[in-house]
């Protein structure tokens, strides 16, 4: 009796699928190897391809995939002299100070402004409770407010500094390290991120500090003398246009940044063989 032979069932037919399939995916990531080094001119070419109506006037308005963007991270004018950063920082001082008499704020807010700075002292009950690093609503309306004129004013700021304090519990007994040290450390940056989210200012010229009961303006004997002690300060230090040493704040990030390249150079140098 014959049999009749059945019919295959494609053989390896599903490797040609799956071999194209794999051709595809390695001109995909050639290409993206290819775009990842692609200098400036050639991706301007690239963007005006796809959209032949975009007109680039310099090609510094493009960032090429891979690079940082030539933007200072600041973004301070050099344009302000001297007397228009003092000036700033004047009607600064005398939007806070309105702003506190007509709060009745008086007792437990302080303003002084010397050259170049405005300094602020808020008691502490204004943003905490005892032992607490919670901000309390009376506090954030506080911030509000005072965000207003610093806002205002930022182009002249060169830095806002938060100070945190508190005060000896005990006169004969220094407090707890870790205990004092982490409140008013976290009580100074409660506020700065408060400050940072109302986006008045570059996050960089924003510095928390925590002193603990060490930087004390009035004996802890009493507890009315260390409701004195216990205080958040703000230090608003306006830009230095005529000094000739420029900027020492980003002066000082530069340098750094440019030894921590000079070093990944070297290190990835050291790691390549030589032929």
């Amino acid at each position: 009796m014959k049999r009749n032979k059945k019919s295959g069932g494609g053989g390896a037919n599903w490797m040609d699928t799956y071999g194209d399939m794999v051709t595809l995916l390695l001109c995909f990531f050639v290409m993206l190897y290819s775009m990842s080094r692609m200098d400036e001119s050639k991706w301007i070419a690239l963007v005006q391809s796809f959209n032949p109506g975009y007109a680039v006037d310099e090609p510094s308005q493009i960032v090429v995939p891979g690079e940082i963007a030539n933007e200072p991270v600041t973004g301070l004018p050099s344009a302000l002299t001297q007397d228009q950063v003092e000036a700033a920082l004047e009607e600064l001082y005398v939007s806070m100070s309105e702003y506190a008499a007509s709060a009745g704020l008086q007792d437990m807010v302080s303003l002084s402004k010397g050259s170049g700075y405005v300094f602020i002292s808020f008691d502490d009950t204004i943003f905490f409770d005892g032992d607490s690093y919670v901000l309390k609503d009376g506090g954030k309306a506080i911030l509000d407010q005072i965000a207003v004129p610093l806002a205002e004013a930022s182009e002249s700021i060169n830095e806002i500094r938060v100070l945190g304090h508190t005060a000896q519990a005990s006169p004969d007994r220094p407090n707890y390290v870790d205990v004092d040290r982490f409140l008013s450390s976290d009580r100074a940056t409660v506020v700065t991120i408060y400050l940072q989210e109302k986006n008045i200012i570059d996050p960089a010229r924003l510095v928390s500090v925590g002193y603990g009961q060490w930087r004390p303006i009035a004996s802890n004997d009493t507890a009315e003398t260390r409701a004195q002690n216990r205080r958040v300060e703000l230090i608003i230090s306006g830009i230095q246009p005529d000094s000739t040493e420029g900027d020492s704040l980003e002066q000082y990030y530069t340098i750094r940044g440019e030894e921590a390249v000079n070093v990944t150079e070297e290190t990835a140098s050291q790691a390549i063989p030589s032929s």
